[in-house]
């Protein structure tokens, strides 16, 4: 129970939703690229600035509450399900003043630099995740 513990305070769970959260828009960008040329398709979008806004809220609340309790407040992107795991429902992203004759809205430069950014993202939590991980083995082991 003190792992559990341990790995469910502090940082963890945020780093645990980014996660999840990058790996979903990763494969919302992925779909949205290979369907740049699919007539009438519409781009997907999962909004990374209220996803952290939400990300945000929820420690100002646990914070607040001095709860060890870590929950996002659902909106129509995302929502935990009853086991706290992230559900997403990406929204089609409305045309920036331009629709395309086949009738999308997809640009691949905007689609592969927001691939681009997500990845790094990703990869920025994922050696976060590694480091608080490799302290626990260490702490686990006894050695510094």
């Amino acid at each position: 129970m003190f792992f559990v513990d341990v790995v469910n305070h502090g940082a963890m769970p945020v780093m645990e939703k980014m996660l999840a959260f990058t790996q979903a828009r990763h494969r919302v960008l992925a779909e949205n690229v290979a369907n740049v040329d699919t007539p009438h398709y519409q781009t997907k979008h999962l909004d990374p600035q209220a996803f952290q806004a939400a990300l945000r809220e929820a420690l100002d609340t646990r914070e607040r509450t001095g709860s060890s309790d870590f929950r996002l407040r659902d909106t129509h992107e995302f929502r935990q399900d009853a086991s706290g795991r992230l559900v997403v429902t990406p929204r089609v992203e409305p045309a920036e003043n331009i629709l395309f004759h086949d009738h999308t809205n997809g640009r691949i430069e905007s689609q592969m630099a927001a691939l681009a950014e997500n990845a790094m993202m990703h990869q920025t939590m994922t050696e976060l995740t590694r480091g608080k991980f490799e302290g626990l083995l260490k702490a686990i082991r006894g050695r510094v």
